[in-house]
């Protein structure tokens, strides 16, 4: 079998392995909402297996596994904080309660069923670049490309925790209490967290492109974006605004979707 083969068999056995621990857990609790921190971690777990596999001495692997890690830690970290914070995810709840009302499924299977395994293989496509990108030696250090891609992804990390904090900020003003966030980097874009999210996974992926194996794996960028901005990103965050802020139609009028642009005039 090749190297890469079993590279991403082993970490399709891990995300498995983390992801039902994580289920019982959460089952037992009677709340998903924290799979939505192991999101963010299990991509960071599924780099560092990827170092430990392919032994990690190449320039390329540790700047990888080293983005990767601190994209997650800050993704995850905040996720977990927001759920403690808020408590349970409305959109869990109103699905697992229908399961049971209208499909007769019981808490745990439903959970694991709708949420779970859904997730499951998404983590491990996502997560290409960062597979995929650490299993060739050569080259071993990272060339023009490779730079491009790190500056892109420590930007989009950067990018993405300024835009989380302002909102945070924002909300905790009880001025704010049913206005729409439209200051700092929002005022640029409705979903400036999404957009860092994207640099950074586009940012692994043009490290991971300076190999041929790495090449291949762009289906995991693309894959994000489409997830953030046609799925179950974008769409589920505006259709839950326009109903409950009367101004969010004006601000998406003058307010581009995803790439930071100059508001069109009021």
């Amino acid at each position: 079998m090749p190297d890469f083969a079993i590279v991403l068999a082993v970490n399709a056995g891990v995300i498995l392995a983390l992801f039902v621990l994580a289920w019982a857990i959460c089952v037992a609790m009677k709340d998903v909402t924290p799979v939505d921190s192991l999101w963010g971690l299990g991509m960071g777990v599924v780099a560092v297996s990827t170092f430990i596999q392919t032994g990690g001495d190449t320039q390329r692997g540790i700047v990888m596994t080293a983005i990767a890690v601190a994209w997650s830690l800050r993704l995850g970290g905040y996720m977990l904080w927001r759920w403690r914070d808020h408590g349970p995810d409305g959109r869990y709840v109103r699905m697992l309660d229908k399961a049971k009302a209208e499909r007769g499924w019981g808490y745990g299977y439903a959970a694991f069923r709708l949420v779970f395994m859904l997730q499951m293989p998404l983590l491990w496509l996502v997560c290409l670049p960062v597979q995929l990108g650490q299993v060739p030696n050569e080259p071993a250090t990272l060339g023009a490309l490779g730079v491009a891609g790190e500056v892109l992804a420590i930007f989009g990390i950067l990018y993405e925790t300024l835009a989380d904090w302002q909102l945070v900020q924002f909300k905790k003003n009880p001025e704010n209490a049913g206005k729409v966030m439209d200051k700092g980097l929002w005022r640029y874009s409705r979903h400036p967290n999404y957009f860092g999210d994207a640099c950074v996974w586009w940012g692994l992926w043009l490290i991971a492109a300076e190999t041929n194996l790495g090449l291949f794996s762009i289906v995991g960028p693309i894959y994000l974006v489409y997830t953030l901005t046609r799925w179950s990103g974008m769409p589920t965050v505006e259709g839950r605004m326009r109903r409950r802020k009367p101004d969010y139609e004006d601000y998406a009028r003058r307010t581009s979707a995803f790439i930071p642009w100059p508001p069109k005039p009021e």
